[in-house]
């Protein structure tokens, strides 16, 4: 099939883009990769009247980091970000979870702006702004705003972005300050490779130098209407001896307040029990990361996500 007519606008600066969309409102529709929304019209399933395609405005490609703070803009492609070597040391997660998207054909279209506004529950990108309470500015022709990603995605493929807004930054703030290790990692399960998960974890660990978690940020995607955190389990790790931590334990607790989806790729007792090891699994490998940066860690000062800087 064919998209439904439309009429296509190109902007050239952000000023364009938002005077186009507070124009068009709700008839209007942002195109970034459009590697979720080129067939979602293809097949009809949605249709605009204009389409405001925002490839031409170069200031929303950029990874930057200062003062601790990586800042993505919204256009930057998927490879770009895996190539990044602030993203690499800086943010270990989100560049482990772009080598799962799909194949590198949609990395080399795909943008993290595009994946984060689509919000497909089971989409890596989402399910790691979560997991590390990234923040997302949003603009339109009436100001900016901030908003956190767990306040940001609302339910399926719905965020809290007005038809007239742009997300024009998504911003990963330091886990943390002084000495420390830290690991992190993200595991799914899907049919085939470049799938999207019918289930995922993603947990992120820092160790003080007593051995004991600091922190534990453990996020579950593809499992419920948006990407969750698992608070619980979380909490119930703070403070704990890390070589005592059971990662089987964590990923039983992870589960146990989540309301899981049904459809017709897997019944919500099936994303329980696969949710539940996963988690476990990306735990215990956040873990083994962890221990292995402690030793660099005491001997150039504070790690990265994932190793030591």
């Amino acid at each position: 099939m064919k998209p439904a007519p439309f009429e296509y606008h190109a902007p050239q600066t952000l000023e364009e883009a938002l005077t186009l969309l507070a124009e068009f409102g709700d008839e209007a529709k942002v195109l970034a990769g459009g590697q979720s929304l080129v067939p979602v019209l293809a097949l009809r399933l949605s249709r605009f009247e204009h389409l405001v395609d925002l490839n031409r405005i170069t200031a929303l490609r950029y990874v930057g980091a200062a003062d601790g703070v990586t800042r993505i803009g919204a256009m930057t492609t998927q490879a770009a970000i895996a190539s990044s070597p602030d993203v690499r040391t800086r943010v270990r997660l989100l560049a482990d979870a772009t080598a799962r998207i799909g194949h590198f054909q949609i990395r080399n279209r795909g943008t993290i702006g595009g994946s984060v506004c689509h919000a497909d529950p089971a989409a890596e990108y989402p399910a790691v702004a979560v997991t590390l309470d990234a923040e997302l500015d949003l603009a339109s022709v009436r100001g900016t705003r901030t908003v956190g990603a767990t306040e940001f995605f609302t339910g399926p493929l719905m965020t809290v972005a007005e038809p007239d807004e742009v997300v024009t930054e998504i911003r990963f703030g330091p886990v943390v300050s002084g000495w420390h290790a830290q690991g992190s990692a993200i595991v799914e399960m899907a049919r085939r490779h470049g799938d999207f998960a019918l289930a995922g974890a993603a947990c992120a660990v820092e160790v003080d130098p007593a051995g004991r978690v600091r922190s534990l940020r453990l996020g579950l995607f593809g499992v419920a209407s948006v990407p969750v955190r698992a608070r619980a389990a979380e909490r119930a790790a703070h403070g704990a001896v890390a070589a005592d931590l059971d990662p089987v334990a964590v990923g039983r607790a992870a589960v146990a307040d989540v309301s899981f989806a049904a459809d017709v790729h897997a019944d919500a007792g099936y994303r329980e029990r696969v949710a539940a090891h996963l988690a476990g699994q990306a735990v215990r490998q956040a873990l083994a990361e962890a221990r292995s940066a402690g030793p660099a860690a005491a001997a150039g000062g504070a790690a990265g996500p994932g190793g030591a800087v």
